[in-house]
């Protein structure tokens, strides 16, 4: 399974200081070297961790897969047209939310997320939908027809060790499923770490996760390469799920 390492909470803890270290794309280029896949970062509208600067750098410097996380926005769409990432998962954005709390809302937003979809296609840009793991989700990403969908992972991450985590599993199973039958290559994430992962390492039909914060709170003390490594090994079998 492909790993690609948010690195947002680099950026989290540089804005602390409002100054140049840790730098996010010396962490990028550390974790491309331990194994990861590609690299995810989060551009929000009130830029409190990733800047446009540092978007720039990473298109210069990344080898692998940039994607950018970004809301459906004017805004948004103007600065990744500039970047140009390899890739753009669009996401819900509330100003006061800690982290994305959901999945897009296709139902009630349907006619402007196929609005961005054509968009990003005319800029030549991949993109991938962030949705809630339900049929009806899936159903409408797959009417959407973005290249991807990114299953969000938050209820499954929450739950305790035992059946609430099992149902929740088997909801991200069916979902990852029927999203992959309808032709859509399928990643996850959100609240994914060492303790979990190997469960949605399991769903055969995702293709990559992307993780963040317990990647980088874990790189805080033993580095990125370590913790990057360690996560890779969770993810493809070397390690039993705690």
């Amino acid at each position: 399974m492909r790993l690609s390492v948010n690195i947002d909470h680099v950026a989290t803890l540089r804005q602390a200081r409002k100054g140049r270290d840790p730098e996010p794309v010396t962490a990028a280029a550390l974790a491309e070297l331990a194994g990861g896949h590609g690299i995810t970062v989060h551009l929000r509208a009130d830029r409190r961790h990733m800047q446009e600067r540092d978007l720039y750098l990473l298109r210069e410097t990344v080898r692998r897969t940039l994607n950018v996380e970004v809301a459906a926005t004017p805004d948004g769409l103007a600065v990744m047209k500039a970047v140009k990432p390899d890739q753009v998962t669009l996401v819900p954005e509330r100003p006061e939310e800690l982290t994305t709390e959901g999945g897009l809302d296709l139902l009630g937003r349907r006619a402007e997320v196929a609005e961005y979809l054509a968009l990003y296609r005319e800029a030549g840009i991949t993109v991938s939908l962030f949705i809630n793991p339900d049929a009806a989700s899936v159903r409408a990403a797959v009417k959407l027809r973005p290249a991807i969908v990114e299953l969000n992972t938050a209820e499954y991450g929450a739950a305790a060790a035992g059946a609430a985590r099992d149902a929740a599993l088997d909801r991200v199973r069916e979902a990852a499923r029927l999203a992959a039958k309808g032709g859509l290559a399928v990643h996850a994430g959100h609240d994914l770490n060492y303790l979990n992962a190997g469960g949605i390492a399991s769903v055969g039909e995702i293709v990559e996760v992307s993780i963040g914060h317990a990647l980088v709170a874990r790189a805080a003390l033993t580095g990125i390469d370590a913790a990057v490594r360690e996560m890779l090994a969770r993810l493809n079998g070397s390690k039993e799920e705690a």
